[in-house]
């Protein structure tokens, strides 16, 4: 992946919509919050970064293992959602900044988290930095979403593709879900982002398999809150969204199933 020079706007789009976001995006499941205490060792006092912590639902996880949160996050809304909804715990300070411009003030950590958040990082940064602000024997981890689909199962991306080329024609990011034998089979390493080079040793990778349930309005409100659907024009956006709203109504009796692997990738501090 090379740095995009949209990287960074695109990635505000979500800051148009935070309680939307907060709202219908997927969490992290506990099982992989417990796994990374197995492999990392941290717990409470322990020193985190969080790398774009959005509103807060992985660090509302890492705030409760007792950690001293420092989270970052550059866009304003999503900034202050996440410091009103992590007003309930001490030990989480949100600050508001790009990972690439964000002074650190000679503070350093055990652990950098990015939760969905490291492809918006510039990657001719973001490992060089990510690794002078560990500690040594420090670990990175990068957390994810896969989505995935189940073979024989009606799949919602497949009953609504001639929507989005109906209304976005020629789009080439509609995709069709790998299924998650494909996923586990193929997604190795530090996944679809640059390779740090050396400065990280090869990560852990571990897979939990979750699912989103959505009626028509439910699932189109989470595509309200992804960049694919949010840099369309509205005039665009919103009839495309209500076909497919009524497209899971009628084809799919208003259920459709949004399966994912969440991925937990840990990889320690070369030294």
């Amino acid at each position: 992946m090379v740095a995009d020079p949209d990287r960074r706007g695109i990635g505000r789009l979500f800051d148009e919509v935070p309680e939307l976001y907060d709202r219908v995006r997927p969490g992290y499941p506990g099982e992989l919050f417990a796994d990374l205490v197995a492999v990392t060792g941290i717990g409470a006092g322990s020193p985190v970064l969080e790398i774009g912590c959005g509103t807060g639902q992985a660090t509302r996880s890492l705030a409760a293992l007792g950690c001293e949160v420092t989270a970052v996050e550059p866009g304003e809304g999503m900034a202050a959602l996440a410091t009103r909804r992590l007003g309930e715990f001490g030990n989480v300070t949100v600050e508001r900044a790009t990972f690439e411009e964000w002074g650190d003030r000679g503070r350093r950590f055990d652990v950098v988290v990015a939760a969905s958040s490291w492809h918006w990082v510039d990657p001719a940064v973001g490992w060089r930095r990510a690794r002078e602000v560990l500690r040594p024997g420090g670990w990175m981890v990068l957390l994810g979403h896969v989505v995935v689909r189940r073979p024989g199962e009606p799949e919602v991306y497949a009953e609504t593709a001639d929507l989005h080329e109906k209304f976005s024609p020629g789009n080439p990011d509609w995709g069709h879900p790998p299924t998650e034998a494909e996923v586990r089979g193929s997604d190795r390493g530090w996944g679809a982002v640059d390779d740090p080079g050396g400065l990280f040793d090869p990560p852990i990778v571990r897979w939990y398999p979750t699912v989103q349930w959505f009626d028509g309005a439910g699932f189109a409100e989470l595509l309200r809150t992804q960049s694919l659907c949010r840099k369309l024009d509205p005039a665009v956006r919103e009839p495309l969204l209500d076909a497919i709203a009524e497209r899971i109504r009628t084809r799919m009796g208003d259920r459709a199933a949004r399966r994912y692997l969440s991925v937990l990738r840990v990889g320690r501090r070369a030294d």
